[in-house]
């Protein structure tokens, strides 16, 4: 059995598209299969099992469609530190970018330290 690291890419689709942005949701995933093809079909069918339709809090009409498997990496091991992903993010403010890292950061350490809170 070898490990794969799949990006399932999803469109959301929110009340009617045409007064939005495109939005999209992409997932990594890992996947246990014997080959890159096996990886494959069991990355692709689990975007298709959790395709979705819900109402969201506007009752606005919110659809998941699974768009494909855009990234698919066979693991070599699963060691401490490996990287699993790596994407250059270009950008026109680079203090913006900067400052929702560091925000994204805090957020995890805060709901890190709220969970040790409540083993107390």
């Amino acid at each position: 059995m070898n490990w794969y690291l799949a990006k399932i890419v999803y469109r959301i689709h929110c009340g009617t598209d045409g007064d939005q942005h495109a939005q999209f949701d992409e997932q990594l995933r890992l996947i246990a299969a014997d080959n890159e093809t096996s990886a494959f079909e069991k990355a692709t069918a689990i975007g298709t099992q959790e395709e979705e339709i819900f109402l969201n809090q506007n009752e606005k009409l919110v659809r998941w469609e699974f768009i494909n498997i855009s990234e698919l990496y066979q693991l070599s091991a699963l060691i401490d530190g490996a990287e699993l992903y790596s994407r250059i993010q270009e950008t026109d403010d680079a203090e913006l970018f900067t400052e929702q890292v560091h925000r994204k950061a805090a957020h995890i350490q805060n709901n890190i330290t709220h969970k040790i809170l409540q083993l107390f």
